[in-house]
């Protein structure tokens, strides 16, 4: 049932209102003050806000603007006096849906209500939809190269199929791209894909994560709870660092694959699941085999069909294009404009050795969204890059260089790099340098670094 907040410090107006609104089945609360507005907006999530202009204390405009600066997303419409149509104007200007004026026309009042709801629905609809553009250009696979089509044909002739796939490659190549992808373009999309990282997952917890509890297993278990694999039931799990699991849990994976059936851990009912397994590792399997680290029959199970991803070294005509398509996600992720890079700063990316892959050009990309300031990055912008994968030591400072400056570019190196590893969130970033938000503020406006959020 959609819900309603009027306001007006009228209560005849408050009560007509309501009272219509009600008869048309709409959950209907009233205030009489922009105040009371803020903190009924704050604690309950309201469909439509119904705001008078004219308010004692706090008026209907510092309202609205109040609303919008919380992000509250209720659609709001204005009540307008005879002689405040111009307000009313602003109003629409800040946000604000549509406005009627008074004397109210209770029918007219409905109508327009009716239609800021509807457009709620659109905007929530629109929401769905850009999060679904999102989320397919944010798992794209990228580039032209002869390393990269090799990829492309070889998940192409997998996807369709059910059979169980290893993905092997260096940390940050996008073995879990290549996995998404595979089920993306598989018969089971409809279907989850669950994600599982073995090597984030305490060696205690894991089993429980893969095949669920019954209340009373452990201590803590005060319900019963479905596992990863169930989870994944007519979809797809990816299986992350497969290779840091305990040789315990690899036996009961191996059953999994073998027989599509598994127990909760604590129990004894016998649950069926038809799961198709991708698994990823960057380490050496058959190294791990030797050493007595992992079950050779459990790679075998595995390693249906094998896929390598190349690292960015060996598809280095995919680094420009791999930029600039980080560069217009992030652009917008973070509200800015893209940014160009100048001929000179491409060659510097050529020129890099890329140790930590494609995932290390994302945050370097996200480092300079956040820190360049003109629209243009230039080679200096990327001076931190190293030439052979290690970042440049610092020039020499000279002899002549006062103490006080070297101590302020050392500074802002510090700040900018710890900004750069906390994603640009500034409150992260004080914590982790144990200084007040409004310091950290106020020292990057001194270095000519304009924080996120700011113009």
């Amino acid at each position: 049932m959609p819900s309603i907040l009027v306001v007006d410090d009228e209560p005849g107006v408050r009560s007509s209102i309501s009272g219509v609104l009600k008869d048309e089945g709409f959950d209907v609360d009233a205030v009489g003050t922009g105040e009371e507005c803020l903190e009924r907006a704050n604690s309950d999530a309201y469909d439509v806000i119904v705001l008078d202009i004219w308010l004692p204390g706090l008026d209907g405009l510092t309202t609205l603007q109040r609303l919008r600066e919380r992000q509250i997303e209720s659609q709001v419409v204005i009540i307008s006096g005879h002689g405040n149509i111009e307000s009313a104007v602003r109003a629409i200007k800040m946000g604000a849906f549509d406005f009627i004026e008074k004397p109210l026309s209770l029918e007219k009042t409905v109508l327009v209500v009716r239609n800021a709801l509807r457009q709620r629905d659109l905007e929530a609809e629109n929401r769905v939809l850009r999060a679904k553009v999102d989320r397919q250009q944010q798992y794209t696979m990228v580039g032209e190269s002869p390393a990269m089509l090799r990829l492309r044909d070889q998940v192409a002739l997998a996807a369709p199929t059910n059979g169980r796939v290893l993905i092997l490659g260096d940390n940050g190549t996008g073995k879990e791209l290549v996995a998404r992808t595979i089920h993306n373009t598989s018969r089971r999309k409809s279907g989850p894909f669950i994600e599982v990282n073995c090597a984030a997952i305490p060696e205690e917890l894991i089993e429980s994560e893969l095949f669920g509890h019954v209340r009373g297993a452990f201590t803590g278990a005060v319900a019963d709870k479905p596992g990863r694999f169930e989870q994944a039931n007519t979809g797809t799990i990816f299986l992350d660092e497969i290779a840091d699991m305990s040789l315990k849990t690899q036996a009961k994976v191996l059953r999994v694959l073998q027989e599509q059936v598994m127990e909760r851990v604590g129990g004894t009912q016998r649950i069926k699941v038809d799961v198709r397994v991708l698994a990823a590792t960057n380490k050496d399997l058959l190294e791990e085999i030797r050493a007595g680290r992992f079950r050779d029959d459990l790679y075998f199970r595995l390693n249906v069909v094998p896929i390598f991803v190349p690292s960015l070294r060996e598809r280095q005509d995919d680094i420009a294009p791999l930029a600039d398509h980080f560069m217009a996600l992030l652009a917008t992720e973070y509200g800015r404009k893209p940014k160009r890079m100048a001929p000179e700063a491409a060659a510097r990316l050529r020129q890099y050795s890329w140790p930590g892959n494609v995932r290390e050009l994302r945050n370097v990309i996200e480092r300079l969204i956040i820190m360049v300031q003109g629209e243009t990055i230039t080679a200096q912008d990327l001076g931190f890059l190293g030439r052979d994968g290690v970042p440049d030591a610092p020039a020499s400072l000279g002899p002549t260089r006062p103490l006080s400056d070297a101590r302020d570019e050392f500074e802002k190196a510090y700040i900018l790099q710890t900004l750069t590893a906390q994603q640009g969130n500034m409150s992260r970033t004080a914590e982790v340098l144990g200084v007040e938000r409004s310091n950290l503020y106020k020292k990057l406006r001194a270095f000519g670094v304009t924080p996120r959020g700011e113009k």
